[in-house]
């Protein structure tokens, strides 16, 4: 049974806390595993959340501040300690290609499993794959930063009552399906599009065009929301976005579920979060994430 959901491995924005881990998501999607931003203690949160090193496939990190990839060194470690049998493909800014190799060999180990590097430099596809395409946009923030969005194709949904009019049942429908014709039956005559899912990744960046590039029509969107509205100033400067912000674009580009994450130490009313993002117009699904938190990619409508 195929499975699609994100797993929240950290929440943390610079700093761990006494309940939140330095930054960690894990996107399950079918049989892959793509392991985003891994901070500070990330295999432990694994462990945590029963994610095994088994489940990775990729890795891909937004950019080179610590609470984004100091989990670097100990996921690496630990694939090649389990001997994970397949590749693992890791996307990361090319610029920060130093700290990539600096993380990758910390430490004395024992290389046994093919890690490929693929560094981003520019917007564009990183991957074509049967279940998914994945796309980067730069964000804008003190340091290089991308953003990762991953769409799946556009299917076919058979539509019981057209087939039922035209005689097509059993082994036919299959038969149609394949060929695209049957009979001098067309393929589009007795189905419709069936549009493919869409997940974003946002981390830390100001508002920009990569930001609404990567949430538009997103079906689950996890974004950074560091500050609450009032800290709006403290948000431009250090390159952040706020909850109304957060909320703003994922109300502008039609999401259907909004996670928000990345939060300062400063603040310790989440819910507060929430009711910002509320008060922006967002009205779709909404969860402010915490550790250990596991959310599904909302069903198809």
């Amino acid at each position: 049974m195929s499975v699609r959901e994100l797993v929240v491995l950290g929440t943390a924005s610079q700093v761990p806390t006494r309940h939140r881990n330095h930054n960690g998501y894990l996107l399950r999607w079918d049989g892959e595993g793509i392991l985003f931003d891994p901070g500070e203690g990330t295999q432990r949160q694994m462990l945590r959340a029963g994610v095994a090193a088994h489940d990775l496939n990729r890795i891909c990190v937004t950019h080179f501040h610590g609470d984004h990839s100091l989990g670097l060194a100990g996921v690496i470690q630990r694939i090649n300690l389990d001997r994970v049998p397949h590749e693992i493909t890791a996307h990361y800014p090319r610029s920060g290609r130093r700290f990539f190799d600096r993380l990758r060999y910390a430490t004395a180990y024992r290389e046994t499993v093919a890690l490929t590097e693929a560094p981003v430099d520019t917007d564009g596809v990183l991957a074509r794959t049967p279940g998914y395409t994945l796309d980067a946009r730069r964000l804008d923030h003190p340091v290089e930063s991308y953003g990762y969005r991953l769409t799946e194709p556009d299917g076919r949904r058979m539509l019981p009552e057209r087939l039922a009019a035209r005689g097509i049942t059993g082994p036919d429908v299959g038969r149609l399906q394949r060929e695209g014709v049957l009979g001098g039956v067309g393929l589009e005559e007795v189905s419709e599009v069936r549009r493919g899912q869409r997940f974003a990744f946002v981390m830390d960046t100001r508002l920009c065009d990569g930001v609404y590039a990567l949430a538009e029509g997103c079906d689950l969107l996890v974004i950074e929301s560091t500050f609450l509205d009032e800290d709006e100033a403290l948000a431009v400067e250090h390159g952040h976005l706020t909850a109304g912000q957060a909320a703003r674009v994922a109300r502008d580009a039609g999401v259907r579920h909004l996670v928000l994450t990345h939060f300062s130490q400063r603040y310790a009313d989440p819910e507060e979060f929430e009711r910002q993002a509320r008060a922006a117009g967002y009205e779709g699904e909404l969860t402010v994430a915490h550790d250990l938190l596991r959310v599904p990619v909302p069903k198809r409508r």
